[in-house]
């Protein structure tokens, strides 16, 4: 398979605004810069195949495209947060 330049930057781009909206919308899972690109590039296909498998189709484009990575790199933060054993994100202790 053969990806243009175009195509790779358009992934990246939707890798780092997908990681960036996860790291925000769960408080204190950003990982930096390439990390956010790596879990939002990830989350585009956990967000791809999981609404395939459910059969949700949210459109076309980089809206559609965004928000899909975001939903799965959400999925991804959470899950990374339980097996580094805090219980999920957005759970702090206060003592």
């Amino acid at each position: 398979m053969h990806m243009s330049n175009e195509s790779i930057l358009v992934i990246i781009l939707v890798g780092l605004i997908a990681g960036w909206l996860a790291g925000q919308i769960a408080w204190g899972a950003g990982f930096g810069i390439v990390g956010d690109i790596l879990i939002g590039i990830v989350g585009a296909f956990v967000g791809n195949w999981l609404f395939a498998e459910l059969g949700i189709h949210l459109g076309t484009g980089i809206i559609a495209a965004i928000v899909s990575a975001t939903i799965g790199a959400l999925l991804l933060l959470f899950l990374i947060s339980l097996v580094r054993g805090r219980g999920g994100w957005g759970y702090r202790r206060r003592w």
